[in-house]
């Protein structure tokens, strides 16, 4: 009698997974070490004289300096106005443009009005209209909040209506052929068919934020980063300009994160 068992056990192995699809695997530290050993190089370059002084300052004085704006209380007392500027600014612009970006993608008499306006002025350098709005709403906080939403609206419409668009139209013809409402369609399919665009748009949008609030802070600003920042570059003290350019970088990797936590939250439903 032939012996089977080697053979039944042979077929009882368990078959790899391969239906990850492309899922992003985390990697802890990868980041940091690439982030440390860059600056590793910048400090041993430095130290050495293949970077000039003049051209790049030793990160460990950036730090120095970093920790002298944080003991002195400079810091708090420029980051809390940035922080403000950008939190109002951007939660603007972005409310508004997510809202006109489902108008667009849900109401064609909509899209038909709006998407020639928006690609008029999307392309538009919003940093040249600083002086348009200053003289709209003035030199204090106002000019600053609206240029933020500005450069924060265009782009989310944009990647708004975008993803509207990018959604299975299969799914919603099924919604239709089981009887559901216009509404229940918007609700359960296209908006969360649709909030993957949406949050990568708003990534974006909010990356364009901090890039204009340290713009409009430049001009007519007491205290601010960017205000910061134009002062020490005006003394050419690299040592504090670059203490500005880490606290903006690390702003924006925060923001991500942000956003970053929000999509795990709100796309839990995506295997």
């Amino acid at each position: 009698m032939p012996d089977t068992s080697h053979a039944q056990r042979s077929s009882e192995q368990p078959v790899p997974f391969r239906g990850g699809g492309f899922k992003p695997q985390t990697r802890r530290g990868i980041g940091l070490l690439v982030f440390v050993l860059l600056l590793g190089l910048a400090e041993l370059g430095t130290r050495q004289g293949g970077i000039s002084a003049l051209t790049l300052p030793k990160p460990s004085d950036v730090i120095q300096t970093l920790i002298e704006f944080y003991k002195s209380g400079q810091l708090t007392l420029n980051l809390l106005p940035s922080l403000s500027r950008l939190a109002i600014g951007a939660a603007l612009g972005a409310s508004l443009g997510i809202g006109v970006g489902l108008l667009i993608g849900l109401f064609s008499f909509v899209r038909a009005g709006l998407v020639p306006l928006i690609a008029a002025i999307f392309p538009i350098p919003k940093i040249a209209l600083l002086p348009l709005f200053v003289i709209w709403f003035g030199i204090d906080e106002g000019s600053k909040y609206a240029l933020i939403a500005f450069g924060t609206f265009t782009p989310t419409v944009v990647a708004t209506y975008g993803a509207v668009d990018n959604v299975d139209r299969t799914l919603i013809r099924m919604g239709q052929s089981f009887g559901l409402t216009w509404f229940s369609i918007v609700r359960k399919i296209v908006l969360p068919g649709a909030m993957p665009g949406i949050l990568s748009g708003l990534r974006i949008s909010l990356a364009i934020a901090i890039i204009l609030l340290v713009a409009a802070e430049m001009l007519g600003a007491e205290y601010g980063i960017g205000a910061y920042i134009l002062q020490a570059g005006s003394l050419y003290d690299l040592d504090r300009l670059f203490a500005g350019v880490v606290i903006l970088s690390v702003l924006g990797v925060l923001v991500s994160s942000a956003v970053g936590r929000v999509e795990k939250r709100v796309l839990s439903w995506r295997v």
